[in-house]
């Protein structure tokens, strides 16, 4: 309710700093707008954002320290000896409080202290949700007195609108750059860790994984054996098989639909295909687990193979069906961007038409094409649930894709399941297989971008 507020003072403030910015102009005797040194709407904008950002700006810090005081009010009001528990026991006590404030369920019996506190708690909520409401309002109408204030024939304000503007520009910009930073920091912080207890070249280079070993001191449990060869193997074996499928129906697909296939059957076929990329993965985790895998095993039996029941074909074959709308939409609209002229001439040099696809549309359209494509295998690399189900979880090095293997992420996803410690090595695994799986798709990225560069350099 206080952001629709919000958002309905700044509407107003537009509307006061437009008619604001005639009406100075009026008075000098001039036609509305004429004297002014911006147009009237960048007033108009001027004393929007005066209105809402600085109220934003105090909505958005109020609520991230709001649970921070009123844990340390509360926190401060309890018993000497309740001030002076263990770090564990404290975090306990106060999410008690708060549970029994909220209504929610106490793991401890519920004593006169601990329900004074949920009193004192809840009043200090309503206190705070009062105070926010008068001080974001209060900012709110200050902004629209200052914006209106500031209006004048002489006032920049479309310096000011872009200026602004620009701000929030470089501040989203710098919001994807430092998240992606805290990703890779947080991943290489914990793969440290577990570095130090497990070799670098055991990690890369052993040839078994087990990573079973005991989280307490209290249990059983194997030392753990934690080479990646096997999960890299498999997670490269699907991944492959997945291209092999998605790669070449993708592309000639794209290419049926933008050189050979009329309207009315594009205008049908487009989005029937890519219809695919909009069914979720368990759909076809499914379908791979009760249809395909039961097909590849049976076929191959016939045929004297031995095949698991879970295998990487199976898996490898409904991935590269759910990845290939990434080859065919893109590649579809590169080769349209492809500028006709370049077609007609051609033609008008006698080629024929596949030899025109050949030797011009796909040269051109080649850095498209392999964007889409990098596309595909990263979806590929970071498909889980299609493994899951059709591939199974067994680490085996292996390339024969009819026996089962596992990937780099299903294992991530297996080591996080479940009550964790992240001072386990178990656990810290899947930090350092994200690493080296991240590093991996980099240098991928950089040869692929490498190479479409400079082919691009020698087809201009």
């Amino acid at each position: 309710m206080l952001l629709l507020v919000l958002l309905v003072l700044s509407a107003g403030g537009y509307q006061l700093g437009r008619r604001r910015s005639l009406a100075v102009s009026a008075d000098d005797g001039a036609a509305p707008g004429q004297r002014l040194h911006s147009l009237p709407s960048y007033y108009g904008f001027h004393t929007a954002l005066w209105t809402g950002i600085p109220a934003l700006i105090l909505l958005a810090l109020w609520i991230a320290l709001q649970p921070i005081v009123i844990t340390q009010l509360v926190l401060s009001d309890l018993p000497a000896e309740v001030r002076l528990l263990p770090e564990a026991r404290l975090n306990l006590v106060i999410s008690d409080i708060k549970n029994l404030a909220s209504g929610n369920i106490v793991s401890a019996q519920v004593d006169p202290a601990m329900r004074a506190a949920a009193d004192h708690y809840l009043q200090l909520q309503a206190i705070s949700s009062a105070a926010l409401t008068v001080v974001v309002l209060a900012l709110a109408l200050g902004g629209i007195s200052i914006g209106w204030r500031l209006v004048s024939p002489e006032f920049r304000a479309r310096n000011s609108v872009e200026r602004m503007v620009n701000i929030f520009l470089v501040a989203s910009s710098s919001v994807a750059i430092l998240t992606t930073l805290g990703i890779v920091l947080s991943v290489l912080f914990e793969a440290i860790r577990f570095f130090q207890v497990v070799p670098v070249t055991e990690f890369l280079f052993g040839l078994h994984w087990s990573p079973q070993t005991a989280i307490r001191a209290d249990q059983v449990g194997s030392s753990g054996a934690f080479g990646t060869v096997p999960l890299f193997a498999g997670t490269l074996l699907i991944s492959a098989i997945a291209m092999v499928v998605a790669v070449p129906i993708g592309l000639m697909s794209a290419l049926y639909l933008s050189e050979y296939a009329n309207r009315r059957f594009r205008a049908v076929a487009k989005p029937l295909l890519e219809i695919l990329a909009g069914i979720p993965t368990v759909v076809y985790g499914f379908f791979a687990a009760l249809t395909v895998a039961p097909l590849v095993r049976d076929a191959g039996t016939s045929i004297g193979l031995n095949v698991a029941s879970e295998s990487a074909l199976a898996a490898g074959m409904v991935m590269g069906i759910m990845i290939i709308p990434f080859v065919s939409s893109l590649s579809d609209d590169v080769i349209n961007a492809v500028p006709q002229a370049m077609r007609d001439g051609s033609y008008a040099l006698g080629s024929t038409r596949s030899e025109t696809i050949k030797y011009v549309i796909l040269p051109a359209a080649l850095p498209g094409i392999v964007g889409g494509i990098l596309l595909a295998v990263s979806r590929a690399i970071g498909e889980t649930m299609i493994v899951v189900m059709a591939a199974g979880l067994g680490a085996n090095l292996t390339a024969n894709p009819l026996e089962a293997v596992t990937t780099v992420t299903v294992q991530i996803v297996t080591l996080l399941t479940g009550d964790q410690e992240f001072d386990s090595p178990k656990t810290l695994a899947a930090f350092a297989l994200g690493l080296v799986l991240f590093l991996i798709t980099l240098v991928l990225n950089v040869i692929a971008l490498y190479v479409v560069r400079r082919y691009r350099e020698q087809y201009e």
